[in-house]
């Protein structure tokens, strides 16, 4: 019993929190301080396009003069939230300090003249930059920094979301597919509290939805279970994980195509803010502009829109895709989570017509399904569910999201994760393969299966025809044996 209940043992655990806490709460508290300024910025530019339309012409200009900035001064941190995934895994170079206000100023930039972009990148880049300058005046070993890093990330994420608890997890959950480590599980949900608290302290409001149904027919009482619906959500949540797909390797391949064909960097958001200005009046709407969460002019297509009947266009999540990744694959600043917020709920609104389905429900699992799709965090995104919409539907929110996680294969908008338990080929594939390494092996591996396929049907289709010759000899020879 003394080894059970030794006082030392106990102290021990009880400073080692102390510590964790006085290194923790001071970055949280200016990374929620941070934050908390970026969204009064942010919802005073967005005001500001909506009241002038005709900032949407100096998306050019305001996309050179982030270009301009980054090739000056931010040439060390334009890896963004990539180079502190990396940092976190393998410490090196550090976070620079610079990198948060240059992702600050390169996002509002973004969205004052009509960039569609998000914003969960620069609150996590802000809080990994101040995080990283926390721990080089500690002086902090390699072990310590990872930690601080993390937290800082889940401050980032616990700030601009006001989802304390989903924040933390994802801080762990997204740096390594199919793995979770928990050395920083402390620490991450103080960062991520404190973060919270404090950006709601400064008197920010975030956005709030609600899920109305309620299954009168579920099989078990307050979690709802309806074969039926279940049903749906298993196809939901395939097509989910697909388009989440779709939205990480355009996003890559832009990004590839704008570097190769346009060699100096402050153009290729130049050409961007021109694409983006084509597209508004192809299309003939603005919808698909800025964050999307909300609008004040009716009949627009926000995120809170698609929780309601005809409250999206049927491919309204597909012109989302396009105008983020435009505007993030030319050099745009911003983040890439809020815009798979609004492509999860439009696409949830119209896979809820087709599979005459709750739009409300449906539009909810496709905010947190796409996201886990693409950042491959299907616990934490659940867990997301529970926290925004209440438990009623957890296991809709579990189902969509797990399977989305799955059917998006090695793949994501964070190439700096590492592939720790592989969703196929786990025979194959190399342990701890970056993902941006493992996109590319899975390709070569899926090649290889189908050239084995393609041999296989090949070869059978040779031995049928070589059975069915010899039948047709056998025949002839015994229609010669036969007596007249």
């Amino acid at each position: 019993m003394k080894h059970i209940f030794n006082p030392l043992t106990h102290l021990a655990g009880i400073t080692q929190l102390a510590k964790w806490s006085a290194l923790i709460i001071p970055p949280a508290i200016l990374a929620g301080s941070a934050s908390a300024f970026f969204l009064w910025s942010l919802d005073r530019v967005t005001q500001l396009r909506w009241e002038h339309a005709w900032l949407l012409f100096l998306l050019p200009l305001g996309g050179l003069s982030v270009g301009l900035l980054y090739h000056w001064f931010g040439r060390s941190a334009e890896g963004g939230t990539n180079l502190i995934m990396d940092e976190i895994h393998q410490p090196g170079g550090g976070v620079p300090t610079r990198m948060a206000p240059l992702v600050l100023i390169g996002t509002l930039v973004t969205h004052l003249f009509g960039g569609s972009a998000g914003r969960e990148g620069t609150a996590v880049q802000m809080g990994g930059a101040i995080s990283s300058w926390f721990g080089r005046m500690f002086h902090l070993e390699a072990p310590g920094m990872r930690v601080l890093l993390m937290s800082g990330v889940a401050a980032g994420f616990g700030s601009v979301f006001g989802t304390p608890l989903t924040d933390a997890i994802f801080a762990m959950e997204v740096l390594t597919v199919g793995r979770m480590k928990y050395d920083a599980l402390i620490p991450v949900l103080i960062a991520s509290a404190v973060g919270d608290l404090t950006c709601s302290a400064w008197g920010i409001k975030h956005a709030v939805y609600h899920i109305q149904f309620s299954d009168s027919n579920s099989a078990l009482g307050l979690l709802h279970f309806n074969p039926l619906l279940v049903s749906k959500v298993v196809a939901a949540g395939i097509v989910f994980g697909l388009v989440s797909l779709v939205f990480s390797e355009l996003a890559h391949w832009l990004q590839k195509l704008f570097k190769q064909y346009i060699p100096f960097p402050p153009l290729r958001p130049v050409i961007g803010g021109l694409i983006v200005i084509g597209g508004v009046y192809l299309l003939g709407t603005r919808d698909y502009l800025g964050i999307g969460v909300s609008n004040p002019d009716s009949g627009v297509v926000t995120i809170l829109s698609a929780f309601q009947p005809d409250g999206a266009h049927t491919w309204s999540w597909l012109w989302k895709i396009l105008f983020t990744c435009v505007t993030l694959g030319c050099g745009f600043k911003g983040g890439e989570v809020t815009p798979l917020f609004f492509i999860g709920a439009t696409l949830g609104n119209t896979l809820a017509w087709l599979f005459n389905a709750p739009v409300d429900l449906f539009a909810g699992l496709g905010f947190i399904a796409v996201f886990a799709g693409a950042t491959n965090t299907p616990l934490a995104c659940t867990v997301m569910g529970v926290e925004l919409f209440g438990g009623q539907n957890t296991i809709y929110f579990a189902t969509a999201c797990f399977l989305a996680y799955f059917f998006s294969g090695h793949s994501g908008i964070y190439l700096s994760q590492r592939v720790g338990v592989p969703k196929r080929h786990a025979k194959d594939l190399p342990p701890d393969m970056p993902l941006r390494e493992a996109r590319e092996f899975s390709r070569v591996l899926a090649d290889a299966e189908l050239s084995r396929l393609a041999r296989s049907l090949e070869s059978s289709g040779d031995k049928s025809e070589a059975t069915a010759k010899a039948d047709q000899t056998d025949g002839r020879k015994d229609g010669t044996d036969k007596p007249l």
